[in-house]
């Protein structure tokens, strides 16, 4: 499960972020967004960054939260308070569709 989750972290290009929702449903597991905050503390090399909490809002506290707002603004990703505007950063995720065969 946590391999699915970071290769989506690792799909989320420079400048877009994702929610924790948005990643869990897009590796298979809806409903799995605290999974992904555990994949991605057990991560060595995922762009942990670009992953925020619901509605685009920085969940991170202290450095850790300090940290994610150096790394998105220098991607070039606006922070207006606490919240990322979803509509101009976030990144969608192209979900393969099952069909009949």
């Amino acid at each position: 499960m946590f391999s699915e989750m970071l290769a989506q972290v690792r799909r989320i290009p420079k400048g877009r972020v994702s929610t924790y929702g948005e990643v869990a449903a897009a590796s298979g597991h809806p409903g799995a967004a605290r999974q992904v905050v555990w994949a991605l503390r057990a991560a060595d090399n995922a762009p942990w960054h670009r992953v925020v909490g619901a509605g685009g809002r920085i969940r991170l506290t202290g450095e850790s939260g300090f940290e994610q707002r150096l790394r998105l603004r220098a991607e070039g990703v606006a922070i207006a308070g606490d919240k990322i505007d979803l509509r101009s950063y976030g990144h969608q995720f192209k979900l393969k569709k099952l069909g009949k065969s």
